[in-house]
C-alpha cells in the first residue's frame, strides 16, 4: 500500500500535467516611447499617431504617459479635432499618468497645456475588438504574461497539510 505522501504527489503530478496555462494578454505601452509625452518636433506633429500606428490595442491593455510640466486629457473626437481642453472626459497633470483601455472603439488624447496640442501633442488609440485580437498575429512589442500558478500553489498548499 502507497504512503498518504505518494498519493498526494501522484495527485498533484496529475493536476500539474492536466491544466493548460492560461496566457494573460494585457500590456503596459509608455506614449511614445523614449520621447514621453512632449511637444513633438515641428516637422512631426504626426508623431503620437505614427507611433500609435504601429500598435495593437485591447481591452485591459494600459498606456502610460510620462511628462513634465503638462497634463493629459481624454476628449471626445470633436474636441480632439478642435484642440478644445474645456470638456474633458479624463484629466491627469501628475506627470505619471495609467490609463486602463477599458473599452474597445476610439480615444482621444490631447495635451491640456496652451498651444501643445495645436503642435501635435495628441493622440487617437484605437482598442480592437476581442474577436480581431484573436484573429491577427500578435504585435512585436506585446509579451504575453503566464498567468501565476495560484491554483497549483492552492492544491499543493492543501494536498500538503490534509
Amino acid at each position: 500500500m502507497e504512503s498518504p505522501f505518494n498519493i498526494r504527489v501522484m495527485l498533484l503530478f496529475t493536476i500539474f500535467s492536466s491544466v493548460t496555462l492560461i496566457h494573460v494578454s494585457c500590456f503596459e505601452f509608455q506614449v511614445g516611447d523614449r520621447a514621453g509625452w512632449i511637444v513633438p518636433p515641428t516637422n512631426h506633429t504626426k508623431f503620437y499617431n505614427d507611433w500609435a500606428s504601429e500598435k495593437r490595442f485591447k481591452i485591459g491593455d494600459i498606456i502610460r504617459f510620462n511628462y513634465r510640466k503638462d497634463s493629459v486629457m481624454e476628449v471626445s473626437e470633436t474636441e480632439y479635432k478642435n484642440c478644445n481642453t474645456t470638456r474633458p472626459t479624463f484629466f491627469s497633470n501628475t506627470g505619471d499618468t495609467i490609463f486602463t483601455l477599458d473599452r474597445h472603439g476610439f480615444f482621444y488624447f490631447i495635451s491640456g497645456s496652451f498651444g501643445h496640442c495645436q503642435r501635435g501633442q495628441k493622440i487617437i488609440i484605437r482598442v480592437v475588438e476581442q474577436d480581431q485580437v484573436k484573429n491577427a498575429t500578435s504585435s512585436a512589442s506585446r509579451n504575453p504574461t503566464i498567468l501565476s500558478y495560484k491554483f497549483f500553489v492552492i492544491v499543493f498548499v492543501f494536498l500538503c497539510l490534509a
